[in-house]
């Protein structure tokens, strides 16, 4: 295959089948789901459209998406709505990025509890940055953030950790007054790293003492509340990985790296070498190493491929770009206009919205463009998806 027509997609569809029924009883139904959806999308199997240029008279198939959130092809267009929608959330202050990591002890029992810890790692991240934020020694105010949460390393180990963007200010406690941190410097990582550790092992053992935490195979002893009080133990002297990188250069800034990391999948097509007998072969970051050298390939069977692919399968229903604090949902409005306010700038114009909106007679960019000429496709034909057998046939009995 050609390495710049690869994708996950034909690694599932070649070796998907087989592994499946190989691992009957082991995969989940969610896992199940995205294996399907990444195997079908923009195939036949879920219709598509018959286009036809206006100018030149080129026809071509599109098929549909599955618009699944691990499907690599899927994620451009969702990240840029997704983006638009979050420019005029912007605020003329440098922004910081923090990042909390799980130990890997704690990563290891994650992956069979994936809503209980990861639900943790959000809220005691986001408590963290905002208690240290508000105290007068640090920085004294009621700041807003975003967190994305990230289950991966470059080689697709299971690596749980949120990335957290976040102004470099925030409210003072009355409203009356926009607090600044110093330039350069949002929070000091040691004093978020030994909160963040006290908090989630303190919330980690509520949980479990509560029942709400699974164990399988050689975790199965952890079970026992005496074994698992024992098993903490090393964890409360051990170093939590949290950092901070300097701040981003401007708001043009914040949202290109938003646009990479808020939609990222496990692994891009674009890191796909090669896919043969020995392997699947794709480009892997070594953050042990500095400089070029930390650019390596790595090549797996497609079993162990697909394997590692599906451990980052997230649970139905849990959201993994989540605001809080001046930017949460329910007041992210009235917090930005008062912020704002406080920094003597305007609200973001018409400028900062889609072109389309608000302007009377103004034309929405075509959503079919032609590959030869750059004219308007319009849609000729509709194909319809391959229908689901959800159950057996039934038998007729002869009259």
């Amino acid at each position: 295959m050609s390495s710049c027509a690869l994708e996950v997609a034909d690694i599932f569809r070649a070796h998907g089948p087989a592994w499946r029924q190989s691992q009957q009883g082991h995969l989940s139904l969610g896992q199940l789901k995205v294996m399907s959806a990444i195997e079908q999308c923009r195939s036949a199997a879920l219709g598509g459209h018959v286009l036809r240029c206006q100018a030149c008279a080129h026809t071509e198939i599109a098929y549909n998406s599955c618009r699944n959130r691990h499907c690599p092809k899927c994620q451009a267009r969702a990240a840029k709505r997704w983006l638009e929608a979050r420019q005029a959330d912007l605020l003329p202050v440098d922004y910081y990025h923090v990042v909390f990591t799980l130990p890997a002890p704690i990563a290891r029992i994650a992956y069979t509890n994936k809503a209980v810890i990861y639900g943790l790692l959000f809220e005691l991240a986001a408590e963290t940055l905002r208690t240290i934020a508000a105290d007068p020694k640090h920085l004294g105010a009621r700041i807003g953030l975003t967190l994305v949460l990230h289950t991966w390393g470059s080689a697709l180990t299971h690596h749980p950790h949120v990335h957290g963007i976040v102004p470099g200010g925030g409210l003072s406690a009355d409203g009356q007054r926009w607090v600044a941190c110093k330039p350069g410097f949002f929070l000091p990582v040691r004093v978020l790293s030994r909160l963040f550790r006290r908090r989630f092992l303190e919330e980690l053992d509520r949980v479990h003492r509560a029942g709400q935490l699974q164990f399988f195979g050689e975790d199965a002893a952890l079970a026992d509340t005496e074994t698992f009080a024992a098993w903490l133990t090393p964890l409360r002297a051990c170093e939590w990985v949290v950092y901070a990188k300097r701040p981003f250069a401007g708001p043009a800034a914040v949202l290109a790296y938003l646009s990479r990391y808020t939609h990222r999948v496990a692994i891009s097509n674009q890191r796909l070498i090669a896919f043969d007998d020995q392997g699947v072969t794709f480009r892997w970051k070594d953050y042990r190493l500095k400089g070029h050298t930390r650019i390596k390939t790595m090549t797996l069977s497609a079993d162990e491929f697909m394997r590692r692919f599906l451990l980052h399968v997230l649970p139905s229903g849990l959201h993994r770009i989540r605001h809080y604090g001046l930017i949460a949902n329910a007041e992210r409005r009235g917090n930005l206009a008062r912020a704002r306010e406080l920094l003597q700038v305007e609200a973001p114009g018409a400028q900062t919205e889609p072109q389309t909106e608000g302007r009377p007679g103004a034309c929405a960019p075509p959503s079919f463009v032609c590959p030869d000429c750059g004219a308007v496709m319009i849609v000729i034909d509709t194909l319809l998806r391959t229908p689901r057998i959800r159950a057996p046939p039934q038998l007729q009995c002869a009259p």
